[in-house]
């Protein structure tokens, strides 16, 4: 290279705050949002929260700008968005800036069915008249009734409605395909869930951020022994029962492999996972008693319970007991559960309305104080 080639000092590029993650189902999404949500502060940015009660943004009815608290004073100066909702990329244009980064996260519809079966086990009409997955999968219309739609969404291509699409719509290759475009023109990037940490390595470039804004510890899994056994007839069941899922699948984990081949590298990027997961060692050595998710019975503050549903035991975490402050604050909040980060995020955010109840014992005071 000439001297004047090397004087040219590389850009640097500056941390995207304006970011919009559609938050899938049983994606691992609650862990992502988790993510966003330590940003978030760390940056003082606003977050566009659920108005007055409500954990989602209107999920699962289709999003509209006023589901978001203060919308009408606060307008167009939302700098992150991550509840749950139903995409209407319109409606999220409202509330988000002109230069917002659009993400979403899929996962492999076999073990997504399988953990939407035990985690809705009781909402779901299709999952309650069942006795396990695997005999609802041997003939699944016997159990799903298009009737009950509403309730029965995460019997069948849940991601496909998420994202804002008819989960019963006729599985026509004109359709899939324009469907599969609109997606790629709505969203800047589609991460993989069964690639969690290459995941987090492409979304930290994608946005510019450091490695600790995408260090984590999983939220929201569940115990090993609350897993079934699909058949291997029920996981071809699966591919041409939510076809639509597969196809969306398919389609976004080759992109997926493409951009880190074209932007990172395979290399580059085995090298920052494993830096990534020492990184996660080291913060769980420092703040877990167990080094690992605990059950549910086992969680000795209840404030720190995530939400249990269906015949999942959601796990958590125990903190060490004698962290300073300042580590007690950044543990406490790699391992708050979704509810109760939001409903403490709303707290500061809206300090005169009344606080999201989350069913719990009040969040831990200190916390308060920021």
């Amino acid at each position: 290279k000439s001297q004047e080639e090397l004087l040219i000092p590389p850009t640097p590029c500056h941390a995207k705050t304006n970011v919009m993650f559609l938050k899938t189902h049983k994606t691992a999404s609650s862990t992502v949002l988790n993510i966003m949500f330590r940003f978030a502060e760390r940056y003082n940015l606003t977050v566009a929260l659920p108005a007055d009660q409500l954990f989602h943004l209107g999920y699962p009815r289709t999003f509209v700008a006023h589901f978001v608290e203060g919308f009408k004073t606060i307008g167009q100066n939302y700098n992150i968005m991550c509840n749950h909702l139903r995409f209407n990329p319109l409606e999220v244009k409202r509330v988000m800036a002109a230069n917002t980064f659009y993400f979403s996260i899929l996962r492999n519809p076999i073990p997504l069915l399988e953990s939407s079966y035990i985690y809705y086990k009781n909402n779901v009409p299709a999952f309650r008249s069942s006795k396990n997955v695997n005999e609802f999968l041997a003939s699944p219309t016997k159990y799903y009734h298009p009737a009950d739609y509403r309730e029965n969404i995460y019997a069948r291509n849940i991601m496909w409605f998420d994202f804002g699409y008819n989960n019963n719509a006729e599985d026509d290759t004109q359709y899939t395909q324009a469907v599969l475009e609109e997606i790629e023109q709505n969203f800047h990037l589609i991460l993989i869930a069964d690639y969690f940490d290459e995941s987090m390595i492409l979304l930290k470039h994608a946005l510019c951020w450091d490695l600790d804004d995408v260090i984590y510890f999983k939220l929201n899994s569940r115990s090993q022994d609350t897993v079934q056994t699909l058949t291997p007839e029920s996981e071809e069941q699966i591919k041409a029962w939510c076809s639509l899922d597969w196809k969306l699948y398919l389609h976004f984990n080759q992109s997926f492999w493409r951009r880190i081949e074209e932007t990172i590298g395979l290399e580059v990027l085995q090298k920052e996972v494993d830096h990534l997961r020492a990184r996660q060692r080291e913060l769980m050595e420092t703040c877990l008693s167990e080094q690992e998710a605990v059950r549910k019975d086992d969680i000795r503050n209840k404030a720190l319970l995530p939400f249990q549903s269906g015949a999942a035991d959601i796990l958590g975490y125990n903190l060490k007991q004698d962290l300073d402050n300042r580590t007690l604050r950044t543990c406490q909040k790699m391992v708050i559960p979704e509810l109760q980060y939001t409903s403490y995020l709303y707290a500061v955010q809206h300090p005169h309305k009344k606080r999201k109840e989350v069913g719990l014992p009040l969040l831990w005071t200190n916390l308060q104080e920021r």
